[in-house]
């Protein structure tokens, strides 16, 4: 489940709650060019699968990654896992 944490629209910047039950996938959608995602795990752990790599991100983790690729958002362990994303998005080309 993948909620919007801010009750505006900021220009360049989204910021989601993500919410995933035991044995749960969650395709990213890929953003524009240049952009850069953070994910932040607070609850479990969250395999994010980016670019063909995998990486565990546990209770406490930050990853940065090209939020331009395609990703995925996967929880492999007993109980939700619950994370934070912040896309920002690359600017408009002119």
């Amino acid at each position: 489940m993948l909620r919007k944490l801010l009750p505006d629209k900021l220009p360049g910047i989204e910021f989601d709650r993500i919410e995933l039950p035991t044995a749960t996938r969650m395709a990213g959608v890929p953003h524009r060019t240049g952009t850069r995602e953070y994910l932040t795990c607070e609850q479990g752990a969250i395999e994010l699968a980016v670019a063909g790599e995998k990486y565990r991100v546990g209770s406490g983790d930050v990853v940065v990654f090209r939020g331009d690729q395609r990703h995925s958002y996967t929880n492999h362990e007993r109980g939700s896992a619950v994370g934070f994303s912040v896309v920002m998005l690359a600017p408009m080309p002119l």
